[in-house]
């Protein structure tokens, strides 16, 4: 049972009576219990209890609006985490965690307690608790997807424009609040949550934002542990499809962006995964390159004039053919997001640096014949076209040509070919990702003017694009210099707005310039003047959802297509941005160590100095040294010249007496061994003959002893011999003997055969005489019948004329059948006369059979004497 006391000191802090305990002692007392349960056997039941108290002590006590209880009971539970099971944390979710969630006054340690929560519950591993857990997955990823506010939903946001800024900030609370879950659960458990990912990402509705998600939790510090599964999960394969089937332009550049983002980690931990992506890959930026700037639905463009709309389809499809899915592959397509006018297509720039950097000759080798390559590769077509239908060369080579002329040529062109890329290993193997993403983006020429401007004219004053009413001592000439950097604002006031192609054109070229950039008169909301036609609607559109209401007005087809537009470039620049301060963070770690690598040059060029001054001092030491040396080798060699004089007389003297001295040894060391060598063979010559004499001794005994035995021998072997060539007479005439009585066999059979037709024939023939002599009888019966017949009157001829016709038919083939029964009698009676004499033939055969002699009695009964 839970301790009384500590279910009574939380309600009395919930209900912040008198004799509560501060919040922090109340935290020890929870932390005591905690303890306690883990060190008891079986705590279950106890939790149990618990769970049903503090059930009832938050119905009873806790107001939802007071948020200095909701924190009390948060942390409480948190301080609880560890003894909780996870179906007791997913009953509070409703309760308490969720509200939490999407309160944005509530502190943010409260908070923090809510997520520890969660993650914990969606981390334990518990069998009974698997399926639950698995639900309570799915289901904080569904809130995301559609409790969550949408930016790509239209009705979402319109329904956010018409919000206070209060519920605004709840609904965003929620939606980070959110989306921080997921990601800190896919740094503990990456494989979980993108399988989940990939789940959801069938729904065609739900891809964008899932794409979204991802893109943050890309950049989470934690995410080399989901990059290093990433390749071998269902999710990889669903992104690809993405971009290879999607037609939404928005998606496609979400995805592109991942892509690019997760090229370095699986460059650094999984090589072998991403050589064989790389077909894939390239098929990605050849789709990307093919991609062409939709335009406008002509269903939806508000004219006066009347369109050919059968021939604006067909017009569109000869523009832009849509690739038919395989059937192979279930897959439901995301198509238009936003109603654009002209939706720019994905850029495949920072994409194809990327492929460029890491593996440049087949990225070439890929532009020359995009689909001869993905053939070699074994790469099947995931559209019903194959591949040289699916691509337009002539696009992708008018693409790749402007985007190899913007990038500097690589260093490895030169060494390497596409086949020996592949086979050897990287050049980029022990490097980091940071440094692959700063060095791939110095491949791109704008990024390398921008660094080598900030290296070589750092020095110089960069240009103001602040206003010019913010300076007020500027000269006039100054001034007018100033206006032409400040993009004008847009006024929205008269209900027109008037905005000049220059103005677009500074406004691009000013957020790509990467230069710094001050934006004035910032807005936290939209203009009102933009959903001005959307606040007067008829009492019947009430029910309809808002983007519908909107899209029902002809008047307002700039709005909606106004708001869809703010929509994808709302979407597009966040995630240009988070790509960027992944950018950032990934060059500023590059920096970090450059900076180090700086500070470690410095080191090493002092220590260089030191050793060079040392160098000098020692060279001089060196060079009197080496003085000394000469004087001293003169010396010594003319020592050493008489010392080797002597030595040689020495030497001379001392070889003669060696000379002498090892003659005399060799000598003696001769006779020694011929001594040893003739005293050895003596003794063995003994031993030998010794040997010899025992052995002609025994082999003379043996020979008398056996002398009877070999006599008796011989003549059993020409016994054998004879009864040899008796046995093989015999066989020969046994083997005639069997083969005539084969052949006797063969023709009793035969005879047979010949007896059994014969009677067949017989019984034919006998058949044939009866059916003919019934033939004969008809024949008889048909001429009396013809008699009589002639013989009525000749007015009852013309009624049986045609009877008489059938008749004279009949006979005829009667008459037909007849001879032809007579020549198979006639055929049957020549077969009988020849089969009666091939049996006459037999009988003779088989009489004189009769007289062939007896085989003769085998020579071995009867021995005949040996001579």
């Amino acid at each position: 049972m839970p301790n009384p006391a500590l279910l009574r000191q939380v309600r009395a802090t919930l209900e912040n009576a008198p004799d509560a305990l501060p919040l922090n002692d109340l935290l020890i007392i929870v932390d005591e219990f905690v303890l306690d349960c883990a060190s008891t056997e079986e705590p279950e039941l106890q939790i149990h209890q618990l769970g049903e108290d503090l059930q009832s002590i938050y119905d009873e006590v806790v107001n939802h609006s007071c948020l200095q209880q909701t924190e009390i009971f948060l942390a409480v539970l948190y301080h609880l985490g560890p003894i909780l099971p996870s179906t007791s944390v997913i009953s509070w979710f409703d309760l308490v965690l969720r509200p939490a969630l999407r309160e944005p006054k509530l502190p943010t340690q409260a908070v923090s307690h809510a997520k520890e929560l969660i993650i914990s519950a969606l981390q334990k591993k518990h069998e009974v608790y698997a399926d639950k857990v698995r639900d309570f997955r799915r289901r904080l990823l569904e809130l995301y997807l559609l409790d969550a506010f949408n930016e790509g939903s239209g009705d979402d946001i319109l329904e956010w424009a018409g919000l206070d800024e209060e519920e605004r900030t709840k609904r965003t609370h929620w939606k980070h609040n959110l989306e921080d879950i997921l990601v800190k659960f896919g740094n503990e458990r990456p494989e979980d949550l993108l399988n989940e990912i990939d789940q959801h990402f069938a729904t065609a509705t739900s891809r964008l934002q899932l794409l979204t998600l991802l893109n943050v939790f890309s950049c989470a510090p934690n995410f080399s542990s989901a990059a290093k599964i990433l390749p071998k999960l269902p999710l990889m394969q669903s992104l690809l499809l993405s971009l290879f089937l999607d037609n939404s332009s928005t998606a496609c550049t979400l995805g592109v962006t991942l892509i690019v983002k997760l090229l370095p980690f699986f460059a650094v931990y999984t090589r072998e995964d991403l050589k064989s992506m790389l077909p894939n890959l390239l098929a990605v930026l050849a789709r990307i390159m093919c991609w062409k700037q939709r335009r406008a639905s002509k269903d939806r463009v508000p004219t006066g004039d009347e369109v050919d709309v059968d021939f604006e389809k067909e017009l569109e499809k000869e523009t832009n053919p849509v690739l038919t899915v395989s059937p192979k592959i279930n897959w439901e397509r995301l198509e238009m997001v936003f109603n654009v006018a002209t939706p720019l297509p994905p850029s495949s720039r920072p994409y194809f640096t990327t492929l460029y950097y890491l593996y440049p000759s087949n990225v070439l080798k890929f532009l020359r014949d995009p689909a001869q390559y993905l053939i070699d590769n074994n790469t099947p077509s995931p559209y019903l076209e194959s591949w040289e239908k699916a691509l337009d060369q002539d696009e992708i080579r008018r693409r790749s040509e402007n985007l190899v002329r913007e990038h500097n040529c690589h260093p490895l062109l030169i060494w390497r070919d596409a086949v020996v890329e592949l086979a050897q290993p990287e050049f980029w193997v022990r490097y980091d990702i940071s440094r692959i993403v700063s060095e791939a983006a110095m491949l791109d020429i704008r990024n390398l003017a921008v660094g080598l401007q900030a290296r070589y004219i750092s020095g110089r004053p960069q240009p103001s694009l602040n206003p010019p009413e913010s300076e007020p001592h500027v000269h006039s000439d100054d001034r007018s210099h100033l206006e032409s950097q400040v993009i004008k604002p847009i006024d929205l006031s008269s209900g027109k707005t008037i905005i000049s192609l220059q103005d677009m054109i500074d406004t691009t070229i000013a957020l790509k310039s990467k230069l710094n950039l001050e934006v004035i008169q910032p807005k936290s909301q939209w203009p009102h003047s933009l959903f001005s036609a959307i606040g007067v609607s008829s009492p019947e559109q009430n029910d309809l959802p808002p983007m519908a209401t909107l899209e029902q007005d002809p008047n307002s087809f700039h709005v909606a297509q106004a708001i869809s537009g703010l929509q994808r470039e709302v979407l597009l620049l966040r995630n240009d941005l988070n790509f960027e301060l992944w950018l950032t963070r990934e060059n500023a770690k590059h920096i970090a160590r450059l900076y180090q690598d700086r500070i470690l040059m410095k080191t090493a060029e002092t220590e260089r100095q030191g050793l060079y001054n040392k160098l000098r001092k020692y060279r001089a030491q060196v060079i009197g040294l080496e003085g000394e040396l000469r004087d001293h080798k003169l010396q010594a060699s003319n020592a050493k010249n008489k010392y080797a004089d002597w030595n040689a007389e020495l030497q001379k003297k001392l070889k003669e007496l060696r000379d002498e001295k090892k003659s005399w040894f060799l000598e003696a060391a001769t006779l020694r061994t011929a001594e040893k060598e003739a005293r050895a063979l003596f003794d063995a010559q003994g031993k030998l003959l010794a040997d010899a004499a025992k052995q002609v001794f025994d082999l003379s005994t043996q020979r008398k002893e056996n002398q009877h035995k070999i006599d008796r021998l011989h003549d059993y072997e020409r016994q054998i011999d004879q009864h040899i060539k008796v046995q093989r007479m015999w066989d020969e005439d046994f083997a005639k003997f069997k083969e005539q009585e084969q052949d006797i066999g063969v023709m009793r059979s035969q005879y047979k055969q010949m007896e059994m037709r014969l009677e067949s024939m017989e019984q034919a023939q006998v058949k044939s005489e009866e059916l003919a002599r019934g033939y004969r009888r008809q024949i008889q019966t048909f001429e009396a019948q013809l008699i009589q017949m002639k013989r009525k009157t000749s007015n009852s001829r013309a009624p049986f004329a045609e009877g008489m016709a059938s008749l004279q038919a009949d006979k005829m083939a009667l008459t037909q059948t007849n001879t032809q029964l007579r020549e198979e009698n006639q055929v049957l009676k020549d077969e009988v006369e020849e089969l009666q004499a091939m049996v006459e033939l037999l009988k003779g055969q088989q009489s004189r059979q009769g007289l062939i002699s007896e085989p003769r009695a085998s020579p071995i009964l009867s021995p005949r004497p040996f001579h």
